[in-house]
């Protein structure tokens, strides 16, 4: 009888948190073996925090994840513990230890190293060559990290052709909108292929500009989903597999399929013996602990996913950050009632700052709705008017202008005013400082160096406008009408001139916000944009804006990335190209 009990540790680690990352692994540990687990594994690079980017260079770092590993491996007694570490014998991988009996037992380096999108493995880790199965309790389970499960083939034909009764993968898979089911069709694919349980672990939390979302999963040997983890938050999933019925399943398919992945996939593959059979795991049968009944919490869809997101990633920069409170320019538009809104919920009311400066250009509509938005988020609530500010700049500045006429100049005065203000206090009182300009306003530069673009962190930098609406209508229907529904309704203006609308300068929004998508996100060209219905002379327009001003987001602070290219590591742009920017940029 082949029966075992996983348990799949979805953690919240922190980069170079040594201390506190084995903290959290051990406390897992201890849970899964409370419950009865015979095998229980966490995400990839769960003791260092993922990713570690050139820290993996450093030697100290190194020698750090080498101790914290021996300080968990005492913990996985009566257990089998699999963790995601550095090993770095001489080269450095991305790798999994199998813990048992207080001892590292076996090592399996990742095979398949992304190195697109955010991803860089590359640069920091060697490949492994062969991959691992370790038995336990008379059954092979088949271990793989992370990339090495989205290939069809290796190594997970290997593991199975050489009798993986199970396949168990690490990973710390970033989030983005509609990757969740990307992930579950794949694995379920995988599961099916190949007539093999799939087990998958996910990390979650925020790191820097990345969310890992968790949804943890484990699918039966016809791809049917046993279990979930819940949906940005730490978890722990406990299932029972009876693998005996897997090897019947496999007895009685008719296509033939288990002798073709035999033949397609020759090996080798390592094979590493956990104690002595029956000893080590009996299964999960001869233990007495809790009953494990099906996990199986909501997978958060739509907007309800994006928005638990942004506060993940908010509520994770600033604690690990070690920042208290943050700071907030209500200007009583949608992309700053957005922001105060996802920070209450990620920090709480008494850790969220809201200031308003009013200009002469500023309505007495916007005025009121950003103190009736701080009213109801009962937040701290204070006004600058920065008229005076601004007239002495007018007066100083005016020799020196030699009698030109208004421009875009004094516009940006006004939002560089505003960010000085903002970053005074932030020095001040040590407030991190939100800023609230979104993926639209970034993409083509409307936006202002050292003004609105001024802060530490950039919540909505990667969530286009016509997105800003949805998620603030979301947030309404939770409840009590946070966000005043004429903020949603007002024809959006940065106010820093008589009677100034956004779409005096660009395309309405739900034109922009396709034109960035189709560009930046899925590379179309401009022939490809116009046959599927676009205004050509607003596409190249549109592309001109992008490519000019990448040398204002180079300058922009990190931010939460939701979408499938967000702008940063994400998309590498040079700033100096003459392809499609033949004029200079506008300077502000």
């Amino acid at each position: 009888m082949h029966r075992i009990r996983i348990a799949l540790a979805q953690i919240n680690s922190t980069v170079g948190d040594f201390d506190g990352n084995t903290v959290r692994i051990v406390a897992g540990i201890e849970l899964a073996r409370e419950m009865g687990a015979d095998l229980v594994a966490f995400p990839e690079l769960a003791l260092t925090g993922y990713p570690p980017e050139d820290l993996t260079f450093n030697p100290d770092f190194l020698r750090a994840n080498t101790r914290a590993l021996a300080e968990v491996a005492d913990a996985a007694e009566d257990i089998v513990a699999v963790v995601g570490f550095l090993d770095a014998p001489g080269e450095v991988y991305n790798a999994a230890a199998v813990l048992s009996g207080g001892q590292v037992a076996g090592v399996c380096h990742k095979i398949r190293l992304p190195n697109y999108g955010v991803f860089d493995e590359f640069r920091y880790f060697s490949a492994g060559d062969r991959p691992l199965m370790f038995e336990m309790a008379g059954s092979l389970i088949g271990l793989n990290i992370c990339e090495d499960i989205w290939y069809p083939d290796e190594p997970i034909g290997a593991q199975v052709a050489a009798g993986a009764d199970l396949i168990l993968n690490i990973s710390s898979s970033p989030y983005r909108v509609g990757r969740t089911r990307t992930r579950e069709e794949m694995l379920e694919t995988r599961a099916r292929d190949y007539l093999t349980p799939v087990a998958y672990v996910n990390m979650v939390g925020g790191q820097d500009e990345l969310i890992f979302d968790g949804n943890s999963l484990v699918y039966d040997e016809h791809g049917r989903l046993l279990a979930r983890g819940k949906s940005m938050e730490e978890d722990m999933i406990m299932v029972d597999l009876d693998l005996d019925e897997v090897r019947v399943s496999r007895q009685r398919d008719a296509s033939g399929r288990r002798q073709g992945i035999e033949q397609r996939h020759p090996g080798p593959v390592e094979k590493l013996l956990i104690g002595p059979p029956g000893v080590l795991a009996a299964g999960a049968s001869a233990r007495t602990p809790r009953h494990a009944g099906p996990h199986m919490p909501p997978a958060l869809t739509g907007m309800a996913e994006v928005y638990e997101a942004l506060v993940l990633g908010v509520r994770d920069y600033v604690g690990k950050n070690r920042f208290e409170r943050v700071l907030i320019g209500l200007s009583g538009g949608v992309d700053s009632s957005l922001t105060a809104a996802v920070a209450v919920d990620a920090l709480g009311k008494e850790n969220v700052v809201g200031v308003s400066m009013p200009s002469r250009y500023t309505s007495e509509g916007t005025r009121t709705d950003a103190e009736a938005l701080a009213e109801r988020l009962e937040i701290e609530f204070r006004t600058a008017p920065i008229e005076p500010v601004f007239t002495a700049f007018l007066d100083d500045l005016a020799p020196l202008f030699g009698g030109r006429g208004p421009d875009a100049t004094e516009e940006n005065l006004q939002a560089r005013i505003r960010g000085n203000i903002l970053m005074a206090l932030s020095n001040k009182f040590g407030w991190l400082v939100l800023t609230t300009g979104n993926k639209s306003e970034t993409s083509v530069g409307y936006s202002t160096l050292y003004g609105d673009m001024a802060g530490g962190f950039a919540v909505i930098k990667d969530v286009p406008k016509t997105m800003v609406y949805e998620l603030c209508q979301y947030r309404n229907s939770l409840g009590a009408e946070i966000i005043p529904r004429s903020v949603i309704d007002r024809e959006p203006s940065a106010e820093l001139a008589e009677n100034q609308k956004d779409q005096d300068t660009l395309p309405p929004y739900e034109v922009l916000d396709r034109i960035i998508a189709e560009y930046v996100e899925y590379d179309r060209s401009i022939e490809d944009m116009v046959v599927a219905g676009l205004d050509e002379a607003t596409v190249r327009r549109v592309i001109h804006m992008i490519d000019r001003n990448e040398y204002k987001r180079r300058q922009a602070p990190p931010g939460i990335k939701i979408t499938s290219r967000a702008f940063g590591k994400d998309r590498r742009f040079p700033i100096t190209n003459r392809f499609w920017t033949p004029a200079a940029p506008e300077v502000g």
